[in-house]
């Protein structure tokens, strides 16, 4: 998953639930500041997407739609697993 498809998915499960990105940054990626610095153009480990698409997987909201365009993560995957 790119940092630009993380990012999209985070301002949305943030705008559903209500929680802001330094808070979403915390449980997904157990960083406040995840977030923000993909916004000012860092990048993260594959470790560290793996990490975060599967809180996401794990965690998303039965009455939110994922987005399209994005190939949602499977948990049961090995390549998913880091």
């Amino acid at each position: 998953m790119t940092k630009e498809q993380l990012l999209k998915i985070g301002h949305v499960y943030a705008a559903h639930t209500g929680l802001k990105m330094t808070t979403l940054g915390v449980y997904a990626a157990n960083d406040g500041k995840f977030f923000k610095r993909l916004e000012a153009g860092a990048s993260c480990t594959l470790e560290t997407a793996s990490k975060v698409s599967k809180w996401f997987w794990e965690n998303w909201k039965e009455d939110l739609d994922w987005p399209a365009g994005i190939e949602r993560p499977n948990s049961n995957d090995p390549k998913e697993q880091v």
